[in-house]
């Protein structure tokens, strides 16, 4: 029996590309008219390339996360604070909205697995708000750790695996690349 809602696609692992991996798929969908809308957890700030463009070929987006990566000192901030539960929850409300109207095709939620994974939301939480969903929009779920609950309603799960990456060998974040 076919799916009435739309399919859910997990991008996680520890390899680099999952972000870039649905922001493919977003293009993809726009060179098609599809309608796309994207909610950014857990990544904060502006400074971020692909945000430029999502705009100019008429991407909806939301950031819902506090600033985590300075792009002028090129310096991450590890850890969690109230501010990113906050922010978190706010981003969820966001995703509620999108996935209970008819307005897209394909709703990205963007490191939503790691922000499950980091305790700012809650997996029964953001089960709750796919389980309700309307919307009969693809969903796509990145970020690293994807919890087992997660996989078990996926209708496609690509892991990257991280193999090599020259960051250990001292490459600092590249704008254009990493941002």
């Amino acid at each position: 029996m076919k799916n009435k809602l739309g399919q859910i696609q997990i991008y996680t692992g520890n390899g680099k590309g999952k972000t870039t991996a649905a922001l493919g798929l977003c293009m993809r969908a726009r060179g098609r008219n599809l309608r796309v809308a994207i909610v950014f957890f857990d990544k904060g700030g502006l400074d971020y390339g692909e945000r430029n463009v999502l705009k100019q070929i008429g991407v909806d987006f939301w950031v819902s996360g506090c600033l985590r990566f300075n792009s002028r000192t090129k310096k991450f901030r590890f850890g969690v604070e109230e501010r990113d539960i906050k922010a978190a929850h706010e981003g969820l409300t966001i995703a509620r909205e999108l996935l209970i109207s008819s307005k897209y095709d394909i709703v990205i939620l963007d490191e939503i697995n790691s922000t499950t994974s980091l305790k700012m939301l809650d997996v029964k939480e953001v089960l709750d708000v796919i389980n309700n969903r309307k919307s009969k929009a693809e969903i796509i779920m990145t970020g690293r750790n994807a919890p087992i609950q997660f996989k078990k309603i996926a209708s496609l799960i690509t892991e990257m695996t991280l193999k090599k990456h020259y960051y250990y060998n001292g490459i600092e974040a590249r704008k254009g690349i990493e941002y």
